[in-house]
């Protein structure tokens, strides 16, 4: 098919649920990771992995004519911008998110950084994106579910998770990024541009702040593996193939449910537990996701649909 249709859609829904489950274990391997090195030497290596393991694939797909213009100016003036927009933007949403899970749990984490779905389409009215009721509805839910979640009994918010919260927003700020320049440069592009350019950042900002040690790097290979070359690599690719034929907020809805990956992820291997009050925070924060994304006027017409 010359256009991406029905089959199309739900193969981009795929992808995007792949991509949640991949990101969802991720904080797994992201705490399991910072047994042994720090943050930004993290995040560096996890992005060039990422980035590396993305150049075979371009070469095959610049082989086979599936990206065409390479050979032009424009087009890596077009990738020069959009890889430093998206890969700016990623830098500070995953230097927040690393740095914050020093300080928090990996199901706290997921949940709160998943708040980003709900802030999509509130950032999109600067971009004169439509906002319905059902986003302002979804919202004061996940904020609710939010101060559950993470808001002590003396009105405080841990340090881990107010940096969760600050990174939820340059995450939805990414999603943005993407759906802007994923249909102006080739998708894998893109991303092994991106990935390069917060790599790079974090390696600077390691550099000043940290000490890394090549004992440290061969410690934590199978967390790099996973972060690099699955949760980066595979996942980040699939959310740009994704998002070049998906609507951001659709794509938002659905990533979203890395929140559910993570907390799954927390029990299995962290041993992490969620009381009563932190599960009922989860659960209004998820449903709060979920309405943002869902139009009320569907949910009144279904209401009232007669059964066939």
């Amino acid at each position: 098919m010359g256009r991406f249709g029905v089959v199309g859609d739900e193969l981009a829904n795929l992808m995007l649920l792949l991509a949640a489950a991949i990101w969802g274990f991720g904080f797994v391997a992201q705490r399991l990771g910072m047994d042994y090195l720090e943050p930004f030497a993290f995040n560096g290596l996890r992005f060039v992995i990422g980035a590396l393991s993305l150049l075979p694939l371009i070469w095959f797909l610049r082989v086979r004519g599936r990206i065409k213009g390479m050979g032009d100016t424009g087009f890596w003036r077009r990738a020069l911008v959009g890889s430093l927009g998206c890969g700016g933007i990623l830098f500070i949403a995953a230097s927040f998110q690393q740095v914050g899970l020093l300080h928090t749990t990996a199901a706290n984490a997921g949940f709160i950084t998943g708040l980003y779905i709900v802030l999509v389409p509130v950032l999109g009215l600067v971009l004169k994106h439509s906002t319905g009721a059902n986003t302002w509805l979804g919202c004061a839910v996940a904020v609710v579910g939010l101060y559950f979640l993470s808001v002590g009994d003396d009105f405080s918010i841990s340090f881990g998770d107010a940096l969760q919260l600050a990174g939820a927003l340059f995450w939805a700020m990414h999603i943005l990024a993407v759906d802007h320049y994923a249909t102006r440069i080739a998708p894998v592009v893109l991303a092994c541009g991106q990935f390069l350019v917060c790599a790079l950042a974090s390696f600077v900002v390691s550099l000043g702040l940290e000490t890394t040690t090549l004992e440290g790097v061969k410690a934590a290979w199978g967390a790099l593996a996973y972060a690099g070359l699955i949760s980066v690599g595979v996942a980040y690719t699939l959310q740009v193939l994704a998002q070049k034929h998906a609507h951001p907020a659709h794509a938002a809805i659905i990533l979203s449910l890395e929140t559910v990956f993570a907390a799954i992820g927390g029990v299995m291997f962290l041993d992490e537990s969620l009381g009563s009050r932190a599960l009922f925070g989860c659960g209004l924060m998820l449903l709060g996701m979920l309405i943002s994304q869902v139009p009320l006027r569907y949910l009144v017409k279904s209401r009232h649909q007669k059964p066939a």
